[in-house]
């Protein structure tokens, strides 16, 4: 369920846990990503909510100490936000942030998770990117997500 060898770990991940002075552990969510996915209810595939809603549930009950940190890209923010609208007040408790990348609802859900505390949200959306503007067309802004490099702020 954790990923091991740091030297492996995409940029923000490697500055979260250096911020944190703590042990972190992150959990992908595998699931299915297509165009025809986005034109499922919610825009994200029911699999994977699911399961990302089973894996919330779990680290809450079995860890309940634990602090919450969601995040995704395109379609995986799409199942983010169906996965945390619909959790239990408990488990949506231990959430203590969320972070978007070129997020596919952010038009649909008004810049937030329904269900959810706004405040506890934030989304990037490149302003020439197609999805995160409410349509369905991949630009050049929805693919620069990953060389932008976000850093954490001290």
């Amino acid at each position: 369920m954790t990923c091991t060898g740091h030297d492996h770990w995409p940029p923000l991940f490697r500055d979260l846990e250096r911020k944190a002075r703590e042990e972190i552990i992150f959990q992908g969510v595998d699931y299915a990503a297509g165009i025809s996915t986005n034109l499922l209810p919610g825009g994200a595939d029911l699999a994977g909510i699911r399961t990302a809603q089973s894996l919330f549930n779990n680290i809450a009950q079995r860890c309940p100490s634990t602090k919450i940190v969601a995040g995704g890209y395109s379609q995986g923010a799409a199942l983010m936000h169906r996965a945390i609208e619909d959790l239990p007040s408990s488990t949506k408790d231990k959430i203590v942030g969320v972070v978007f990348y070129g997020d596919t609802q952010n038009v649909a859900d008004r810049g937030q998770i329904p269900n959810f505390p706004r405040e506890k949200v934030k989304i990037f959306c490149n302003p020439s990117d197609g999805f995160c503007g409410g349509a369905l067309l991949v630009t050049a802004g929805h693919l620069v997500y990953s060389s932008d490099e976000p850093s954490i702020p001290e």
